[in-house]
């Protein structure tokens, strides 16, 4: 199958920094692709690329196979990281202004429907809530029916709630057979939405697949949080117990516990209970995508 958005060799100089350092990718038509990366890692202006925004230093980009030509832009949606919206309009007089822009538009009430917007149709804009907000740019995204959508950090500075929402309102677009190409700084919203992720850092993709393959790759350990005051003895000792009996690879002590990792759960239980270790506040769980994250970019922060 050919695939809807292929990006070949994509490099963005500016003066003094590299933003883009030679990435390739392709996307699947009707998969939800994740673009993952610190901040300044170079998602954004991939993104803008992609979507024709912004000229690359070098490279290609090819549209169902085919160098982008005029049409392009009315086959695309585009939610961006910060969009200014006009106070004084409502809801649906924005819907309709952005609806007068293409020539066949989705239909107004297919809109509302498809991102729940009845109840703020008649609200102008600085009278609606964060999450109601962010329906608004998806259905303008959606305005123009497209078959490629870009959706730049979606649910940045939204609730739980109104998160879990909007993920539902993806979903649905996905469920149409529509492409989607996502970036989040939330690990667990691009574990639940996306098909196949691609983490960025310094400008270059470090690492790429499904998420299955990426936790199979990368989490076939356990993580464990020990208590520090359910430990007999020295912490050296405990610590070397941890090394040489319990299987525990990696180890991170803290002010009030320990965080250790393991690929043998079986064998770390075995050695704790044999230290007449208290189970009872110990957390087991297994590592996520965000674990894959911090391994592969880093645990600091970075100008």
């Amino acid at each position: 199958m050919t695939p809807i958005l292929e990006v070949k060799d994509l490099v963005k100089q500016y003066p003094n920094v590299t933003a883009v350092d030679g990435i390739s990718f392709a996307i699947e038509p009707g998969t939800c692709f994740g673009l993952l990366g610190p901040n300044g890692a170079g998602k954004t202006t991939t993104i803008e690329i992609a979507e024709g925004i912004i000229k690359p230093t070098s490279g290609e980009i090819l549209y169902k196979g085919q160098t982008r030509a005029k049409g392009f832009n009315e086959e695309i949606g585009i939610q961006f990281q910060s969009t200014s919206l006009l106070a004084f309009l409502t809801v649906r007089e924005s819907l309709e202004t952005f609806r007068s822009l293409y020539k066949s538009p989705m239909a107004l009430h297919t809109l509302v429907e498809f991102c729940q917007l009845e109840d703020i149709l008649e609200k102008r804009h600085n009278r609606i809530s964060g999450g109601q907000r962010q329906r608004l740019l998806i259905a303008i995204a959606l305005v123009n029916n497209p078959k490629l959508l870009f959706l730049d950090e979606p649910t940045t500075g939204l609730d739980p709630q109104a998160r879990r929402h909007l993920w539902g309102i993806v979903e649905t677009i996905k469920s149409e057979g529509k492409t989607i190409i996502l970036t989040t700084h939330y690990m667990e919203e691009a574990q639940y939405l996306c098909d196949e992720i691609a983490i960025i850092d310094r400008g270059k993709i470090i690492k790429e697949g499904t998420t299955e393959q990426l936790l199979q790759e990368d989490c076939c350990e356990m993580s464990v949080r020990i208590p520090r005051r359910a430990i007999p003895g020295s912490l050296d000792e405990f610590m070397e117990m941890l090394g040489n009996h319990g299987g525990v690879e990696r180890w991170f002590p803290r002010q009030e516990v320990i965080d250790c990792t393991t690929r043998d759960i079986n064998k770390l239980m075995d050695s704790l209970r044999g230290e007449a270790i208290d189970l009872t506040n110990i957390n087991v769980r297994s590592r996520n995508l965000e674990d894959v994250f911090l391994e592969l970019t880093g645990r600091q922060l970075r100008d």
